[in-house]
């Protein structure tokens, strides 16, 4: 396949490449989501709660449900005899031109899905030319993350911890190992009901896996009188009913491992909820972008540009944490209707990013064209890394990215510049 960075037409190749193959798309055999969903969840089933701890959502998944429906209120209107034979894909996101509108989600506790937990997603980053975001509850550390994306473009998302010390080493550690901008994810300040994860009492953390940013912490780990662990991975598959024996029958490997888990979720969600006034310690120590994701109102979206931070991310956590709540899409919409917060977009000045519910390309282009500057994707490449790991995900960015070339270019555009913030004229509302 053409490299997606040596061009401005590289992703609809991927889609002439696979009728010329005469074969299905590999390694996952198809394009379709709910096929690879199926695919995946087949391969986790003999371990107990990993698929659902990635498939489920809050409560009665009412709001998962709702985002993936907000898409379908809103209809494309194409245009004809438009010259998009060289429609490009780039968008340029805080000074930097990427070759796709799209972030690799941050997405935690990956030891549970695969052996190669989060490496899989920074390589697949790396050799896409994708921007990746590493999770705080990932099973990886800084360090090997940013080793294993290389010359990638990479952000860090943070779940605040209650010391500032600790926050601090963090924030030390991204910005030694260039990770360019700062997302602080503010819907986990404690974990959402989530009755899938409650009803087997399914927490990989408390058992230590999905902790190693923590683990690997000389803060942390000071505090827990302990040096800091490095290169060490959990198991895979990971078995909770083999922790829990393991540590009632005392066996060193599985206490240490609940010791390090249960200090770690008391640190980073520890149900501490900051508010406005605490952003300003995170404004000092970081002299990067800092983007505020799970917002979902106009007011907070305006305080956020009030207090000097330099971007949001719409999002509900794909459902995750609020039962019922609004659709992330619907959220966009609202907050993109305040002509302050589009001066301060169009002006440079704040940027809009969205996340919720994206399976396809024409739901890129919807986001888009309400006033997203990119999408960040999340269960998607997880699916695809569970069945066919750092392939599967590259697959997922490739087919997804083609499908959105094909319909923006079918749809009369030549570029994402000529769709952004521009819903009323290129959608319709269906219902």
């Amino acid at each position: 396949m053409a490299d997606p960075k040596a061009g401005n037409n590289p992703w609809s190749s991927y889609m002439l490449q696979l009728y010329a193959s005469r074969a299905p798309p590999q390694p996952l055999g198809t394009v379709v989501f709910e096929e690879i969903e199926a695919m995946a969840k087949e391969k986790l089933k003999d371990y107990g709660g990993a698929f659902m701890y990635a498939g489920g959502s809050a409560g009665t998944n009412s709001t998962e449900r709702a985002n993936r429906e907000a898409f379908l209120k809103w209809g494309i209107i194409p245009r004809m005899l438009v010259n998009a034979t060289h429609t490009n894909l780039e968008t340029t996101i805080f000074g930097v031109t990427h070759s796709c509108p799209v972030f690799i989600a941050p997405i935690g506790v990956q030891a549970i899905f695969h052996p190669d937990a989060e490496f899989n997603p920074a390589r697949a980053g790396k050799a896409l030319g994708v921007p990746f975001i590493l999770s705080t509850a990932a099973s990886r550390s800084i360090e090997e993350i940013a080793e294993a994306n290389g010359d990638g473009h990479r952000w860090y998302q943070l779940y605040w911890p209650k010391h500032n010390e600790v926050t601090l080493s963090l924030l030390k550690r991204a910005k030694e190992n260039n990770y360019k901008a700062l997302v602080v994810t503010l819907d986990t300040m404690s974990l959402g009901w989530r009755p899938h994860d409650l009803t087997r009492a399914y927490i990989p953390f408390a058992h230590g896996v999905g902790i190693q940013i923590g683990a690997s912490d000389p803060v942390f780990m000071a505090q827990c009188q302990r040096h800091p662990v490095v290169g060490v991975h959990p198991d895979f598959p990971y078995d909770p009913v083999k922790f829990d024996e393991g540590a009632a029958a005392g066996d060193p490997k599985y206490t240490e491992a609940t010791y390090l888990g249960m200090e770690w979720l008391k640190e980073a969600n520890s149900g501490l909820f900051r508010d406005w006034e605490d952003l300003k310690f995170l404004r000092e120590n970081w002299e990067g972008p800092l983007v505020l994701k799970g917002i979902q109102s106009v007011w907070d979206a305006e305080k956020a540009l009030d207090s000097g931070i330099d971007g949001i991310v719409v999002s509900n956590h794909g459902g995750r944490q609020v039962d019922g709540a609004i659709p992330s899409l619907l959220a966009l919409e609202q907050i993109m209707k305040s002509t302050k917060i589009r001066a301060a977009q169009k002006a440079g000045k704040f940027t809009v990013l969205f996340d919720s519910g994206i399976r396809t390309g024409s739901d890129i282009i919807k986001a888009i064209a309400l006033g997203a500057q990119a999408v960040l994707l999340g269960r998607p490449w997880v699916y695809g890394g569970v069945v066919a790991g750092q392939a599967g995900i590259e697959q997922v960015l490739r087919h997804t990215m083609a499908d959105l070339h094909v319909n923006l270019s079918l749809s009369g555009y030549t570029s994402l510049k000529e769709i952004q913030g521009r819903g009323e004229e290129i959608l319709m509302r269906l219902t």
